[in-house]
Formats: structure tokens, C-alpha cells, sequence
């Protein structure tokens, strides 16, 4: 926990700084989220190219502005909750629409350590891999959205909210319907192996 509270620290002094011209935490900031942001917007579509250039003009934006842009509590969920507007505008503008097909199911392989001493345990963990993957992918996307923000992102219950413009209780409803799937389409691959 003192390593995430140290790391949100670190995150607003280079917002901070940023705001004041400083390019080398405008870079920090870049670094830190790119990947982060390029993972989240995946959810959305699988337009690479759209998803890039969404992140490059966010961030041309924020550098643009900086003299205008505001405090904030947390650089993740102000970066986040600005690349989905952004993302989700130009989406509305090509008139796209999302499917379960749109997210490829190796993004949600879970990387862990390699058991590279023992065969079984391995192909144990890649077929439980496959199928965690099957799941989320069948999940419907608001209840993906919901575990990706969860687990992968690790906000609270209250950021996700806010992210997704839904209320608490809603969040609740998603992740224990997303887990209540997840556990039952697992439960069913098992028994069909």
C-alpha cells in the first residue's frame, strides 16, 4: 500500500511540474501511461492506428494546455476518464461499434511467473490461461470494462464509477456479475475437458 500511495505522489508532483513547462516530467507522465492508456482504449476497438493517434493527441493537447489544466487527485483516472471521451468521440464520428470480437483474446493473457521445472504444472497454467481468456472475452463489455478498471488497473469502486458514469451500486452489480460468469463459463470448460 506505501508503494502505491509513494507512486500517486510521485505521479502528481510530475503532473505538477508538467503544468509548469517542466518536459522532463511531461515525458515521465508519457512514459508512465502510455501503455496503460493504449491497453484501456483496447477494450474499446482494435483500431491500432485510431487508438494511437487518440493517445498522441491527448497528449499534444495536455502540452498545449497545461497552463490551463487544473489540479487533480489522481493523474490515472484524469488521464483515463480523458482518453475514453476522446476515444469514444472519434468512435461516434466513424460511426463504429464495439463487439465481443473487437478485443483480441491474447490481450487478456495473464503473464506470472514461467514453471519452467515442471512440464504438467505449465500446460495446467496455459489451459487455464485459454479459457480465463475465453471467458473474459465472452463477457459482455461493460462487465469487461468493469474487471479491467478492478483487476488490472487496480481503482476502487468509486474511481470506476466516475470513469464510467455509473453509480456505485452499479459497479458492485458489474464486477460480481462479471466474477458470477467468469466462475460458471471456467466451472463449464472444466467439465467439458
Amino acid at each position: 500500500m506505501a508503494y502505491v500511495r509513494y507512486k500517486q505522489e510521485e505521479e502528481l508532483r510530475y503532473w505538477n511540474q508538467f503544468r509548469t513547462g517542466d518536459e522532463n516530467a511531461y515525458a515521465c507522465l508519457y512514459q508512465s501511461y502510455v501503455h496503460i492508456l493504449y491497453q484501456y482504449c483496447s477494450q474499446f476497438t482494435i483500431d491500432k492506428p485510431l487508438i494511437k493517434d487518440c493517445i498522441h493527441d491527448l497528449f499534444v493537447e495536455l502540452w498545449k494546455n497545461r497552463n490551463t489544466i487544473g489540479d487533480t487527485t489522481s493523474v490515472r483516472f484524469y488521464l483515463m476518464a480523458s482518453i475514453k471521451r476522446k476515444l469514444v468521440r472519434h468512435l461516434n464520428a466513424l460511426q463504429k461499434h464495439t463487439s465481443n470480437e473487437d478485443i483480441p483474446v491474447e490481450y487478456w493473457h495473464i503473464h506470472t511467473a514461467s514453471h519452467e521445472h515442471n512440464l504438467i504444472a505449465e500446460e495446467e497454467f496455459d489451459t487455464t490461461n485459454r479459457h480465463l481468456n475465453k471467458a473474459i472475452n465472452h463477457l459482455p463489455r461493460r462487465q469487461r470494462e468493469a474487471i479491467f478498471l478492478k483487476f488490472y488497473m487496480n481503482m476502487n469502486n468509486q474511481e470506476i464509477a466516475d470513469l464510467m458514469k455509473i453509480n456505485i451500486q452499479s459497479v458492485y452489480n458489474l464486477v460480481f456479475g462479471a466474477l458470477s460468469n467468469l466462475k460458471k463459463n471456467m466451472t463449464l470448460e472444466r467439465l467439458t475437458l
